[in-house]
């Protein structure tokens, strides 16, 4: 069982880090910056790999009434603004920012839970999301590389993470499984950001695109796709066998070592006051996840 659960948790460290290295490449070295075609095909490609998974009966899919489809309907609507800002936010941010300021949704979610549900909440939980919070608000004032549209993005990002997960504990347990939901997430997020292409101007600019008939931009966009899949199934897994504890945990290692790793392959510059802020928001992270996705950062990064 122990082999077991390292296994996993190095699974998805490694599908933690080549998501978010790959969307970063893509987004900002090949700088392909039209997030409804991006998120569209990376939904798209981790629906149908989700589809075919429950076809051939590696995962279990419920058909569900019409009735709970509808009621996940507004946080299907929060899925695709998780994606769609991270993937603006993530174009433009340094990924230590990045994560730093993705982890503050905690507070949100933390802040929920204290005032409006009048949860329980224990005094170390409540100085983790000081801290997160602290250190989101002083990131802008100590970046060497400041923004304003990446923060404005970042911010809208952590808004619906924090929206998204306070809609999920408020299902009742009987009704859709994580599967269930992300696999509704997937269908509305393709049918949404493909309606969306053309309004939003991003199904005629990318016509201008220097690298659209480049091998590397073609397979950096196949690994995307199918990296967020393995993402969001390695997550559920590493949720699904281990406590709590030690799920935050490899979430904290995976982002550590995405964050250190990034610095050494992309063009970032940071104070030492960025990396304090960085270091404070990734330390007090109680673990709750990215890309640019809620089960998976990686849809957007």
């Amino acid at each position: 069982m122990c082999l077991k659960k390292c296994l996993v948790g190095l699974t998805f460290c490694t599908c933690y880090l080549a998501s978010h290295l790959t969307n970063k490449y893509v987004l900002s070295v090949l700088k392909f910056t039209y997030p409804t075609l991006f998120q569209g095909w990376q939904t798209l490609v981790a629906g149908l790999l989700l589809h075919v998974s429950w076809k051939l009966g590696w995962v279990e899919i419920n058909s569900r009434s019409r009735s709970d489809v509808l009621t996940w309907l507004p946080a299907s609507v929060l899925f695709v603004g998780i994606i769609y800002a991270g993937s603006r936010a993530l174009s433009r941010l340094a990924i230590p920012v990045f994560l730093t300021l993705h982890n503050a949704a905690e507070v949100i979610i933390c802040g929920h839970q204290k005032c409006f549900r009048k949860e329980k909440t224990s005094p170390a939980k409540i100085c983790s999301a000081l801290f997160l919070l602290a250190a989101a608000g002083c990131l802008p004032f100590n970046d060497s590389q400041f923004d304003p549209d990446g923060y404005f993005w970042a911010v809208i990002h952590l808004l619906c993470i924090g929206a998204y997960k306070i809609l999920q504990k408020s299902q009742k347990p009987n009704k859709l499984s994580d599967i269930d939901q992300q696999y509704l997430n997937y269908l509305f997020s393709v049918v949404l950001l493909t309606l969306a292409a053309h309004p939003t101007g991003d199904l005629l600019s990318v016509l201008d695109f220097p690298f659209l008939y480049f091998y590397g931009f073609h397979g950096s966009c196949c690994a995307s796709g199918f990296l967020g899949f393995f993402l969001m199934f390695s997550t559920m897994k590493l949720k699904g066998l281990m406590a709590p504890g030690q799920c935050a945990a490899w979430i904290f290692f995976a982002k550590v070592i995405t964050s250190g790793l990034s610095m050494l392959l992309f063009d970032i510059i940071l104070t030492r006051e960025t990396m304090g802020c960085q270091h404070s928001g990734t330390r007090t992270s109680p673990g709750h996840l990215s890309a640019t996705h809620p089960h998976k950062s990686n849809h957007c990064g």
